[in-house]
């Protein structure tokens, strides 16, 4: 059991660090507005598909994933 609590304990730090780049995700600049970003605007919908903003974040937390994992 104290595995299980050692485990939980990181995983709510985890979720903790996601919310505060979540708050503040909106002062980071050009995040979400890249080249590549595919924005679509019509009268009664829009659109937003962040391509190149994912793939960034996905290389950003794979370096970050494997230096923690050595």
């Amino acid at each position: 059991m104290p595995a299980m609590g050692k485990m939980l304990i990181v995983a709510g730090l985890i979720l903790a660090a996601i919310g505060v780049l979540f708050l503040f995700a909106d002062k980071i600049p050009y995040l979400g507005r890249l080249p590549g970003d595919i924005y679509i605007k019509r009268d009664r919908f829009s659109i937003y598909f962040p391509i190149t903003t994912s793939i960034i974040i996905s290389i950003i937390l794979t370096i970050i994933f494997s230096l923690f994992k050595k």
